[in-house]
């Protein structure tokens, strides 16, 4: 099952919320989703390593991009990391996916996500791939992508992975 405006709503009053730390609930509460703003951008440096038992995981650093005085960035081609400014709160029968926003896509760019387990908790990140070959600007702020939210058949066993409680100070 989906959750539907009001269902996210309702998730949103309860402690901890769903989604915390929401610049306008209005805006972002979508009547399927919670839209998600832009934290950071990064760009990647290095090379990453990944293999079954994570034995080898190494993921490459992220280099900060700065906004400029007028609030955004101009990207080339090309992919970056990015990071949401909301804290998401999954109970343990709620998973969530993530798409990115339509004007994103119409614009040349798309990101990709992984899944968001059921007890996860913490400030997200995805990959900005820009496919337009003259780039595209994002503002400081800028809504990116629309969290899905779907309630599991029971509860599960809570995320437990290297990323619990990722980029929460």
């Amino acid at each position: 099952m989906v959750l539907n405006k009001q269902d996210i709503q309702a998730y949103i009053s309860q402690t901890p919320p769903l989604v915390e730390e929401l610049t306008d609930p209005g805006t972002q509460i979508q009547p399927n989703g919670i839209d998600l703003t832009l934290e950071n951008i990064y760009s990647f440096n290095g090379i990453g390593k990944i293999d079954f038992s994570n034995e080898n995981r190494q993921l490459p650093q992220k280099n900060p991009l700065s906004f400029n005085n007028d609030g955004y960035v101009m990207l080339a081609p090309g992919v970056y990391a990015v990071s949401f400014k909301e804290i998401v709160n999954l109970p343990n029968h709620i998973m969530a996916l993530g798409r990115p926003r339509s004007s994103l896509i119409r614009m040349g760019a798309t990101l990709v996500t992984a899944v968001w387990d059921a007890g996860y908790r913490g400030r997200s990140e995805a990959m900005l791939a820009v496919h337009h070959p003259e780039g595209i600007i994002v503002y400081e702020n800028a809504r990116l992508l629309q969290l899905i939210f779907f309630q599991l058949t029971g509860k599960t066993a809570a995320y437990n992975g290297i990323y619990q409680g990722e980029n929460i100070e």
